[in-house]
């Protein structure tokens, strides 16, 4: 039998084997009083001696991933995942505001690899190269979520703000932002692509839930947005 602990600000919760647990606005885990947060917006439960998590909400995806943020998944409503790493984050974000949980598992079936990836903080992911101001674009925008202490609530700064913070007209923000989402999709990450459907808002969100949990930026790039770029 596997155990299941939640932890959110500091708080921790620990769903039944028996009776499915739910988080949202109002739920067995109320996040937040977010008008944009679904009542009941994810749910736990166990199942064949699996634990599950799925979205039951109707326009919110979520960002789920592993400790080391080597496994990411875009869980989309309607659908399920199992959770099966020992430290599973999920993060997600309704209007301006991103939450992040933290999902314990005893028991868990699978364990990490830590490796001392070069790579991991530094301007290249797989095989995609980030120019200085791109990246700084990205930590602009990640900076709330970066300097918070453990899981909880951010939010996420507006285009006007992220430029201003960076001292750049928002044209050359919006320019950039789209360079860094075309490249991010290039290589197969979901949810940056605009469309009829896709607002500014969530592409922004999108982009800050994926930079975090893959840590393709972390706290240690948070001088970057005090270094003049000319690119």
């Amino acid at each position: 039998m596997t155990e299941l602990a939640i932890d959110y600000c500091g708080e921790w919760f620990r769903p039944s084997l028996d009776e499915p647990f739910d988080i949202g606005r109002d739920a067995d885990l109320s996040v937040d009083d977010n008008p944009y947060l679904h009542r009941r917006f994810l749910r736990i439960s166990y199942t064949d001696g699996i634990w599950w998590l799925s979205n039951i909400g109707s326009l919110i995806s979520v960002t789920v991933c592993d400790a080391s943020g080597g496994v990411q998944s875009w869980l989309s409503p309607g659908n399920r995942l199992p959770i099966v790493f020992k430290t599973t984050t999920i993060v997600f974000t309704a209007g301006p505001t991103t939450y992040e949980l933290l999902v314990h598992l005893e028991g868990s079936p699978y364990e990490e690899v830590v490796t001392d990836d070069p790579l991991i903080g530094e301007t290249t992911i797989g095989v995609i190269s980030f120019t200085t101001s791109q990246k700084q674009l990205i930590v602009a925008l990640c900076e709330p979520m970066l300097k918070r202490d453990g899981a909880g609530l951010s939010e996420i700064p507006s285009t006007a703000e992220a430029a201003k913070r960076l001292g750049w007209a928002t044209t050359r923000f919006n320019r950039k932002l789209d360079n860094v989402c075309d490249k991010l999709d290039r290589m197969g990450v979901k949810g940056l692509r605009g469309g009829p459907k896709q607002l500014a808002t969530n592409r922004r969100a999108r982009l800050v839930e994926y930079a975090v949990t893959s840590r393709l930026v972390t706290s240690a790039d948070l001088p970057l947005l005090d270094v003049d770029s000319d690119d």
